[in-house]
């Protein structure tokens, strides 16, 4: 009699175990069908205009078929470069800091700050570039388009990296100490190798925060329908080349506009796939 009880129960639990399982995975497909639906929508839309013309014609007039958009594409390289160095730089060296050490009095302010200007809408720290730079360079340019999305960007990477050093065993700090190591040279040689990968993971989601932004960009990198490299100067970009696309009454600029969001969700995920490839090839090393 007991065993028989004994057998119910574990049925009872095998299907109680596989309800759950099912119930997990629809709820994971559900997550993941948005994303799925918009990529298909994006990528079967934007193949229809995607050709060799579009990477290497300038925009044409209205009016006149074709062209590409070749200048924001590398427009974007530029600005979003620009971003990244100011950015990552500040956001790691700040991350480290409040990891490291968390007793100073500035940490705690540092701390509020960030999460602040973290929800901050994106439209606002573009008005703030513009005063910051436009105003005083009296002209729109790539610096001041790189600055506005580094604000974006500096506090998703500060959080990310204080996070991802914390997680770092307490030991591996001792034991580099106790071999004569200073403090700063621990921070940089032993911890920070081994919170790489979060704080990859941290830049990467920073960057695809920023590669899509159009606000701030319309106050500050403006538009430039030429190619320009000179960082002092407005520039092309393809959220805003998009944007300004969208919105047209002409049905060859909207297919142009589905093109070059393929290209930017193209770009993001290239970016991620490379990245973690490399994250990859180091820890097998």
């Amino acid at each position: 009699m007991s065993g028989l009880a004994g057998s119910r129960t574990s049925l009872r639990r095998r299907l109680t175990n596989l309800a759950m399982l099912g119930l997990c995975w629809l709820g994971a497909g559900l997550a993941v069908l948005p994303l799925v639906l918009v990529l298909y929508y994006v990528a079967t839309t934007g193949l229809r205009a995607l050709n060799l013309d579009f990477f290497t014609q300038l925009p044409r007039p209205v009016g006149e078929p074709g062209g590409g958009m070749k200048p924001a594409i590398l427009g974007s390289l530029e600005i979003v470069g620009i971003a990244s160095v100011l950015g990552l730089l500040v956001g790691i060296l700040g991350g480290i800091y409040l990891a490291e050490y968390p007793n100073h009095r500035m940490v705690q302010g540092i701390q509020f700050t960030a999460d602040v200007l973290s929800s901050v809408p994106s439209i606002v720290l573009g008005v703030v570039a513009y005063a910051l730079l436009v105003v005083p360079m009296r002209r729109f340019s790539a610096l001041a388009g790189g600055v506005a999305l580094a604000f974006i960007m500096t506090p998703i990477v500060l959080r990310t990296t204080e996070e991802m050093i914390r997680l770092v065993p307490g030991s591996l700090r001792e034991a580099s100490l106790a071999l004569g190591a200073p403090r700063w040279r621990t921070a940089i040689s032993a911890v920070l190798p081994v919170a790489r990968a979060g704080i990859v993971t941290g830049a990467l989601l920073a960057v695809a925060r920023v590669a899509g932004e159009t606000a701030p960009l319309l106050f500050t990198a403006l538009n430039n329908q030429y190619l320009n490299f000179r960082p002092d100067q407005p520039t092309a970009s393809l959220p805003v080349q998009i944007y300004t696309y969208a919105i047209s009454p002409y049905d060859d600029w909207h297919r142009l506009a589905w093109a070059g969001a393929l290209v930017l969700v193209g770009l993001i995920a290239l970016l991620s796939l490379l990245t973690r490839l490399a994250i990859r090839g180091r820890a097998l090393e």
